[in-house]
């Protein structure tokens, strides 16, 4: 990334701070932030697994177009179709009955990229912060840049690269990564490791050897890739630091976390270190996790007059 792009991205970010305020809706809908932990934590009891999808559709929202909720809209060229997030990204449901509490609350007030924003920090169960808002909604989905969206399979370089577009640094990287401390992974997108990684007629090296027969017995060659398995084994569904503990002893199970403590670039692009870090300190990773929340919510938000307030999150007012 350049120096003017960087320059840009960083008054980018000034503004962005000067717009959004975390007493936004202090007037207008005071009992905004009571009302989306209510439905978060209804929808935690029914189903673990949506702490860990709620963060993922805020971090696949931010990353294309800004944080707009472009992710929520339906439509088969929208967002939802794109590659990355058809048959995975998940939650919607849950976003919807919290805007349809909202409303009951305070009409036509809260926007549907803010309450993904608290919905993402409220779900967690980890670290927690103040969220700043004030952001409006999309009009357009953009499935040509949700297909860009950083994949398992890219390289470490690759990642860096996407994450430094959106003004976000290498210890965002690690810190954001550090979100797969819940969460399910489909087969598909780590079962090239398992057998003939890259033509080599073997597993991946960077895999703990001891963790390859758990991985083929629950995605057998002959399967759809639609298996899951916990990203964290040892603590699936706590928010902690172990996943680094995971990635120090060779056990992410996704071949772009592994690379951020195994990969060729780990050392020099200071990754590996932050991992260790991590991996040793959780409240160092606590307090850089939602530091690294604060700023991917500050993506390019729309403000102002731009964008609108939809009542329906997966539609947009004509």
């Amino acid at each position: 990334m350049n120096i003017f792009r960087s320059l840009t991205l960083l008054m980018l970010c000034v503004s962005v701070r000067s717009q959004l305020s975390a007493d936004y809706y202090s007037k207008s809908c005071p009992n905004l932030l009571s009302i989306v932990r209510k439905e978060v934590r209804n929808a935690l009891r029914n189903e673990m697994r949506m702490a860990a999808s709620l963060l993922r559709l805020h971090f696949h929202d931010c990353f294309v177009n800004g944080c707009d909720a472009s992710v929520l809209l339906d439509g088969s060229d929208g967002e939802k179709f794109a590659f990355p997030n058809v048959n995975s990204a998940r939650g919607y449901e849950v976003i919807d009955n919290i805007k349809t509490a909202v409303e009951r609350s305070c009409s036509d007030v809260v926007s549907c990229a803010d309450i993904l924003t608290i919905a993402a920090r409220d779900s967690s169960g980890g670290p927690t912060w103040k969220v700043t808002l004030g952001r409006r909604d999309g009009l357009v989905a953009n499935q040509t840049g949700a297909n860009q969206l950083p994949s398992p399979f890219e390289s470490l370089d690759a990642i860096i690269g996407k994450f430094a577009d959106v003004g976000l640094n290498i210890t965002d990287v690690v810190a954001l990564s550090g979100g797969h401390t819940i969460g399910l992974s489909r087969c598909a997108l780590f079962s090239n490791r398992l057998s003939n990684f890259s033509g080599t007629g073997a597993a991946d090296p960077t895999l703990d050897s001891s963790l390859i027969p758990e991985l083929q017995a629950a995605c057998p060659p002959a399967g759809d890739g639609n298996n899951t398995v916990a990203l964290d084994n040892r603590s699936r569904d706590l928010f902690d630091n172990h996943y680094f503990v995971n990635l120090v002893n060779g056990r992410g199970i996704l071949q772009s976390d592994q690379l951020l403590f195994s990969g060729d670039l780990a050392l020099s692009t200071t990754t590996k270190s932050i991992v260790q870090l991590y991996s040793a300190n959780s409240a160092v990773f606590f307090s850089d996790f939602a530091n690294s929340m604060i700023k991917m919510g500050n993506i390019s938000p729309l403000t102002g007059s731009n964008g609108q307030i939809r009542k329906n999150c997966r539609v947009v007012i004509s």
